[in-house]
């Protein structure tokens, strides 16, 4: 009669997989190689059988030792586990690993008790070496306190407060512990600044909520006063403030690293420029000003000067309605500029920036033609200020209503810069020629360029006028709505505002629900701000808010709603409550951040 164990052998052989099978001549399959196709199979028991007669240095070795584990657990052997782990545990006593297993062993047999106390034993016994490895084996098994537990034991043996602090920010970054994540992050670039930009990785993966970035930035101004002598944590705060577009208190910072490293002004120049970026004005202006006062003698003297009256400047046009007494007084300003710093290729871009005064504010054309002919003919001027002004040359002829000329100066321009960002933005300014003139084809063939092969300003551009092109020639297959539509902004950038007005009303009119009815209405709150009638631009962007079928325009009208209760109204109330909505209602808007760095100024958090 034969045995159980010989009947088990030859199932056991006529199940082998294909490969396995003998034939004339077969080279023997592995053992190990044949349990770990069985156990990707979940065939256990046959697993156990191929191992369980094999001299223990085998069974416990570093190949045959975790499938054979594995499939004494899930069989629920789990006193043959445990006595294989312990011979594995006697012969390599080194490794620690296997007493992280042995706790697992206890853990999956539900003796939880057991199974702290091998662990508690683990990182007693623990030396330097293996903190990493059972680290590791802890994470891998879905432990984390235990790791965390493992990486402060090799804390404590380094002596140092700061070792293996990479892996607990990532560990505590996984967990969403941001407080630890925190405590962590402060505590490595208080030993070591040179960590900041590692710290600032990490800290942009950790904190989402509005709550830990409070919490982040209090703790940094806390660190700031305590230790005023530690750069980074003044560091670290302004790259946070500068997350958060408060450029109030980044400007702080940066004053205070540029005295600190006796940098001249480059920080504050740096910051006051990504601020005007962003339109807050008000402390460009306070950047480049601190600059021209604090460092008359330095480098960056002449660039705060220039960057001073163009922040000065783009406050003013975007101040409703623009004021022309301001507009003529930073025309003064401007000529005193030239006064003092002298009529040369260096200042080229101030006589640029002149023109575009008396073009689009003063609607003295001449005048501004004749300055950015100085700037063309000016010798030694470089060919990015010549070009500019050529671009701005064409600008006038659109102006003038010469769209041949434009054309013309652009296509110079694209030619002599290409693949670079201005050649893009004369090629642009050609699509828009096309777009203005209703040949949409000819209009889009520039735009797939641009939206393929250019800067992100620009190809955010180029690929919203496309989107317009077909959203709005598909019903409309003749184009007849948004060549009314293209008519009105051609008037818009001649300044023509009060006949763009009465263009957008007679669109309206004439193509009653047209697929471009919101971008209408859009427009035309824009330029009753403009004009500054805010009662009038409120009601039209309401028409936008209160439709339920809009959707595509619906955050930006309610985010220039609040902007127009916030700025022109000066009603902080609605304000407030407007940004709010926009927060709540449209969590994924590009405006998201800027409104709730407003929503928070006028709730009175303002950062000390």
């Amino acid at each position: 009669m034969r045995s159980p164990s010989f009947l088990f052998a030859a199932a056991l052989l006529l199940s082998l997989p294909a490969h396995a099978q003998p034939s004339k001549g077969w080279a023997p399959v592995s053992n190990t190689t044949l349990a770990q196709d069985y156990a990707s199979r979940g065939e256990h028991e046959k697993v156990v059988f191929l191992f369980e007669k094999l001299p223990v240095e085998e069974q416990t070795s570093l190949t045959t030792f975790p499938v054979y584990i594995a499939s004494l657990q899930a069989l629920k052997r789990n006193k043959d586990a445990e006595k294989l782990t312990k011979k594995a545990i006697k012969l390599r006593p080194e490794d620690a690993t296997l007493g992280v297993t042995l706790g697992g062993v206890y853990q999956a047999a539900g003796d939880k008790p057991a199974a702290e106390k091998q662990w508690q034993k683990v990182l007693a016994q623990l030396t330097p070496a293996q903190v990493q490895p059972v680290a590791v084996e802890f994470s891998r098994r879905e432990l984390p306190e235990w790791t965390e537990r493992t990486y402060l034991r090799g804390r404590a043996l380094a002596k140092n407060d700061t070792e293996y602090a990479p892996q607990l920010i990532q560990l505590y970054t996984q967990t969403q512990d941001q407080p630890k994540v925190l405590a962590e992050t402060l505590r490595l670039i208080a030993q070591d600044d040179k960590q900041l930009p590692y710290v600032r990785n990490m800290l942009q993966n950790a904190l989402h909520e509005e709550k830990d970035f409070d919490a982040l930035e209090k703790q940094l101004i806390t660190a700031t006063q305590e230790h005023p002598d530690q750069a980074a944590y003044s560091e670290l705060l302004l790259w946070l403030q500068m997350q958060r577009h408060d450029f109030g208190g980044a400007l702080m910072q940066a004053r205070a690293l540029d005295r600190r490293s006796r940098s001249e002004g480059v920080r504050v120049m740096e910051l006051a420029s990504i601020a005007q970026q962003n339109k807050d004005y008000e402390t460009a202006i306070e950047g480049f000003s601190y600059v021209a006062k604090e460092y008359r003698n330095g480098p960056y003297y002449t660039g705060a000067r220039q960057h001073l009256l163009q922040a000065r400047e783009a406050q003013v046009r975007e101040t409703y309605p623009v004021d022309v007494t301001k507009v003529r007084a930073l025309v003064t300003e401007y000529d005193q500029l030239l006064a003092e710093l002298g009529r040369t290729p260096d200042t080229a871009p101030v006589i640029r920036n002149l023109a575009n005064l008396y073009a689009f504010q003063l609607n003295d054309r001449a005048k501004a033609m004749t300055l950015l002919q100085e700037v063309i003919d000016m010798p030694r001027a470089s060919d990015e200020v010549v070009d500019e002004a050529k671009v701005t040359q064409g600008d006038l002829y659109i102006l003038k209503g010469e769209p041949w000329e434009a054309t013309l100066l652009y296509s110079q321009v694209e030619k002599s810069h290409k693949d670079s960002p201005l050649g893009y933005e004369a090629k642009l300014r050609n699509a828009r020629l096309s777009y203005y003139a209703g040949d949409f084809k000819l209009a889009q063939s520039h735009l797939d360029i641009l939206k393929e092969a250019t800067t992100r300003e620009i190809a955010n551009d180029a690929m919203q006028l496309s989107l317009l092109i077909q959203d709005n020639t598909v019903e409309d297959t003749l184009g007849l709505g948004l060549k009314a539509y293209a008519a009105v902004e051609q008037l818009v950038f001649q300044n023509k505002i009060p006949e763009a007005i009465k263009g957008l009303d007679a669109l309206l009119e004439r193509f009653p629900g047209h697929s471009l009815a919101d971008d209408t209405y859009y427009l035309k709150a824009q330029l009753q701000r403009r004009t500054g009638d805010f009662p009038g631009a409120i009601a039209t962007l309401e028409r936008i808010t209160a439709n339920p079928k809009t959707d595509v325009l619906s955050d930006d009208a309610l985010f220039l709603l609040a902007r127009i209760q916030e700025e022109d109204v000066k009603d902080r109330g609605k304000a407030q409550e407007l940004y709010n909505q926009v927060i709540t209602k449209f969590p994924g808007s590009i405006y998201v951040a800027e409104a709730r760095k407003r929503f928070r100024k006028l709730r009175g958090d303002g950062v000390q």
